[in-house]
């Protein structure tokens, strides 16, 4: 996944111009636009703490997603050895997703963090089997994106088909959603309606210019957001840092809409 494109794409659903974020964080409109453009390393984890709270998303879903983890365990191996033998211990009972949600779920029981008092994002809570469409073929992203809002849920003073596909394109013609790994977030915030998501795997992926990586378009998370602000930031970065997890790769070969929830229901246990 390219970070850079996670980082703009939260940063305009933001409000916060290239200037307001880079003024912010303490560094140059330069750096930060190398950095959204891929041109720049991946920011330290302490930088991306700094990104995510003057964005307002939990830091943990961007230093995830940044797969910066690694640089977090090992300063706090440092300050607290006796942590190095936890994790070896996991490492040798070769523990899996299962077990590890379970650890996860005691710690945030027994250990509640400020960060966690507020509900986890959860993108399989907003997806439901008829949401769901597998090996698709269309022409084309605006095709796709209206097949897919043609699917949620028609609601008294809520959008129409066509509404929701013209103020998704619209966000679209701000800046791409492309996250990379083939995966794209088309969005927008409908108030009226309530927060829920379409998930798409197209049988013909899209090549698009604007993809980050350079890599076809082969899975679409269309997201229909209840509110602006937190919450819904906090949902756009963890689907991507779920897609910095191969997303579109453990979805490939999923042969029906309820594998696919069941799949998504078993990154997020394990995240």
């Amino acid at each position: 996944m390219h970070l850079g494109a996670t980082i703009r794409l939260l940063r305009l659903d933001a409000g916060l111009s290239l200037r307001d974020l880079a003024q912010r964080i303490g560094v140059s409109s330069a750096y930060l636009s190398r950095v959204e453009h891929g041109h720049d390393a991946v920011p330290t984890p302490d930088r991306l703490e700094a990104i995510a709270r003057e964005i307002g998303v939990p830091p943990r879903l961007l230093v995830g997603a940044a797969h910066k983890v690694g640089c977090a365990i090992e300063g706090y191996i440092e300050e607290v050895p006796s942590a190095g033998m936890l994790f070896l211990d996991i490492a040798r009972r070769r523990l899996g997703p299962a077990e590890i949600a379970r650890i996860r779920a005691f710690v945030d029981r027994e250990f509640p963090a400020p960060e966690r008092r507020e509900e986890r994002p959860s993108l399989a809570r907003l997806l439901a089997p008829e949401r769901v469409i597998l090996k698709l073929t269309c022409p084309g992203l605006e095709d796709a994106i209206e097949i897919a809002a043609s699917r949620f849920p028609r609601l008294r003073g809520g959008p129409t088909v066509r509404r929701m596909v013209t103020e998704i394109l619209a966000r679209e013609q701000t800046a791409s959603t492309a996250l990379g790994g083939g995966v794209m977030l088309p969005h927008g915030v409908f108030p009226s309606a309530g927060s829920s998501a379409a998930l798409v795997t197209l049988a013909r992926p899209f090549v698009l210019p604007e993809a980050p990586d350079g890599l076809p378009i082969r899975l679409l998370l269309i997201l229909q957001l209840g509110e602006p602000g937190r919450a819904a930031l906090s949902m756009l970065a963890h689907v991507a840092r779920l897609s910095s997890d191969g997303l579109a790769d453990r979805l490939a070969a999923a042969n029906s809409p309820a594998e696919v929830i069941r799949e998504v229901e078993e990154i997020e246990d394990a995240g």
